[in-house]
């Protein structure tokens, strides 16, 4: 048995970013190897310097849906409505709040995020086991994700102790977005990387292959069993665009390093690789943890994560979990920002220098 315990670590308060730096390219950068532990202490701007010549970088194009609405209640009370999946009939799941008042049956008005005016109505539709809502908006109209980014605020991560403001919508976006997904999370470790930084690494020789993986509720949703094994995972669909699977099947094939920006990149690739091929779509589950390490060889750019997360678990994995204590050790002694927008770790592929 493995103990949620065994992932947990003190984390000073003051070390978890509120805001970005300005400069995308300014954020610390700590780079390890699995076999040497810590190599140096960087800054994303001089990723090239820690890239084997001729990575090819797998980013996830997800876009960040303003997918949190403000509601009115028949009380007159205030509610809000986390969207974070659309069914096919047009409805969605939800997470709401305050949830013991927001029963089957209850409908209620949809406010702006600013002027508070009446844009239209959520009615719920059926309570679901682990707190979820299924709802309807109407008009009819407000069912399509282009126009609730119209209407509704950026979710930032709970422990982001602020409301969202103008900055975020542009800051809590990569440049990789496309206008494809349901993300209710940023893929967070992208969020490094300017138009220019982009265009930079591939002048210098590097190549970019994205795939969309919708973060979801795995992101807010901690671990509360005792016991990992028995956790699991949320359901996120992913896909993989026809040129990335032959980019990385290629790179695979010819031992071409590649490296996984964010653990949403790494999560699909492992979901997706059947031992020859990548599929193209589906949704994963997956849950990687110390003794069921990722089967594709890649290195992962990395924001720091949570106490007892999924994702500290997956650094776990990769790193094995007395080495990933240490690291993180010392990058709460030095300071290193944590978590959405703070610094990243690069940990090298074992192929790499």
């Amino acid at each position: 048995m493995t103990l949620r315990s065994d992932f947990n670590f003190d984390l000073p308060a003051h070390l978890i970013a509120q805001r970005p730096i300005e400069d995308r390219g300014a954020s610390r950068l700590l780079v390890i190897h699995p076999d040497q532990g810590i190599v140096a202490h960087s800054a994303i701007r001089e990723l090239n310097q820690w890239l084997a010549p001729h990575t090819l970088l797998i980013p996830n194009e997800v876009r960040v849906r303003k997918a949190r609405l403000s509601l009115r209640r028949p009380t007159g009370g205030i509610g809000e409505a986390l969207l974070f999946h659309r069914n096919e009939d047009g409805s969605f799941e939800a997470l709401v709040r305050p949830a013991h008042r927001l029963i089957t049956g209850s409908t209620c008005e949809i406010l702006h995020p600013t002027t508070h005016k009446n844009l239209g109505s959520l009615t719920i539709l059926k309570e679901g086991p682990q707190g979820e809502r299924t709802v309807r908006l109407d008009p009819e109209e407000l069912s399509e994700w282009s126009r609730i980014d119209s209407i509704g605020s950026l979710p930032l991560p709970p422990y982001i102790t602020r409301a969202a403001d103008e900055k975020d919508d542009e800051r809590y976006q990569t440049e990789f977005a496309s206008d494809e997904g349901e993300a209710v999370a940023a893929p967070t470790a992208g969020l490094h990387f300017s138009k220019s930084f982009i265009e930079e690494l591939k002048h210098k020789g590097h190549d970019w292959a994205p795939i969309r993986l919708d973060v979801g509720l795995g992101t807010f949703r901690p671990i509360l069993v005792d016991n990992i094994d028995d956790h699991h995972m949320h359901r996120e669909t992913f896909a993989i665009p026809d040129e990335t699977s032959r980019k990385i099947l290629k790179a695979l094939v010819h031992r071409q390093p590649v490296v996984c920006i964010g653990t949403t990149s790494l999560r699909t690739l492992e979901t997706a690789w059947d031992g020859s091929k990548l599929v193209s779509q589906g949704a994963s589950r997956l849950f990687l943890k110390p003794g069921h390490p990722p089967k594709v060889p890649c290195g992962l750019l990395t924001n720091f994560h949570l106490p007892e997360s999924s994702l500290f678990i997956l650094i776990c994995s990769l790193l094995g979990t007395r080495q990933a204590h240490e690291i993180y050790a010392e990058a709460i002694r030095l300071s290193y920002r944590f978590f959405s927008y703070g610094d990243a770790m690069l940990i090298q592929g074992r192929s790499q220098k």
